[in-house]
C-alpha cells in the first residue's frame, strides 16, 4: 500500500509542471485569467510534495494566550491583511488580483495543514505566486505567532477585526488626514493647512 501510494505521489509531482505548461499554452500568462481548477490542484500538489516532511512536522513552540494573540493580531493587520484582509477571508484588491487568488484562510484548505506547514508557507514563502518569504532567516518568532493567530481567524470577532483597522497600513494623505483631525479636536489647528498640503499632492 506505502508503494502505491509513493508511485502515486511521484505520478502527480510529474504530471503537475505539465498540466501547468498546458494550462499557460492554452491561456497565456496573464494573471486576469482565472487559474482552472487542474491548474490549482497541480499547484497545490506541487506545493506539498515539495515540502520536507521534516518543516511539516515541526510543533509550535508558543501557545496561545490573549497577549500573543493580540502581538500577532496586530502583526497580521501590518504586514498580511493588505492581501489576505483582517479578517483572512483573502478579499482585498491586492488578494483578488493575485493569480491564484489569496486564500480564505478560514476554510479547511488552510486550517487542515500542519502548523509546520503553515510555518514554513508564511516563512519562507512561495515560489511563482505573491506570497513572499517573510522573516529572517532562521529562528522566526513571529512566523510561528502568525501561526496561532490563522488557527484563531474561524473564532475572530468583529471587534477584533474593527481594532486590526488601526494597524492596517496608510498612505500619506490617510495619515494627514487623521492628524488633521487629531489636530482639530485638541484645538491645535482649524484643519486649513493639511486641507491646502493634500490638495497640493
Amino acid at each position: 500500500m506505502k508503494k502505491k501510494l509513493a508511485f502515486v505521489a511521484v505520478l502527480l509531482a510529474a504530471l503537475a509542471p505539465w498540466i501547468m505548461i498546458a494550462s499557460v499554452a492554452r491561456s497565456g500568462l496573464s494573471a486576469r485569467v482565472k487559474p482552472s481548477g487542474w491548474e490549482i490542484w497541480a499547484a497545490t500538489r506541487s506545493r506539498s510534495f515539495a515540502m520536507p516532511a521534516e518543516e511539516k512536522m515541526q510543533k509550535n513552540p508558543f501557545s496561545a494566550n490573549e497577549s500573543l494573540f493580540k502581538e500577532a493580531r496586530e502583526h497580521f493587520a501590518d504586514h498580511c491583511a493588505s492581501c489576505h484582509g483582517n479578517d483572512g477571508s483573502g478579499h482585498t484588491a491586492l488578494g483578488m488580483g493575485l493569480s491564484p487568488q489569496a486564500p480564505d484562510m478560514r476554510l479547511l484548505a488552510t486550517q487542515s495543514k500542519s502548523d509546520g506547514e503553515l510555518y514554513s508557507i508564511i516563512h519562507n514563502g512561495i515560489r511563482f505566486s505573491g506570497m513572499p518569504a517573510w522573516g529572517a532567516e532562521g529562528k522566526d518568532d513571529d512566523s510561528w505567532k502568525l501561526v496561532l493567530f490563522i488557527r484563531h481567524l474561524p473564532q475572530l470577532t468583529a471587534d477584533e477585526v474593527k481594532d486590526m483597522e488601526k494597524y492596517n497600513p496608510k498612505s500619506e494623505s490617510e495619515r494627514a488626514e487623521e492628524q488633521e483631525e487629531e489636530d482639530f479636536l485638541n484645538g491645535k489647528s482649524d484643519g486649513s493647512s493639511n486641507r491646502q498640503h493634500l490638495h497640493q499632492h
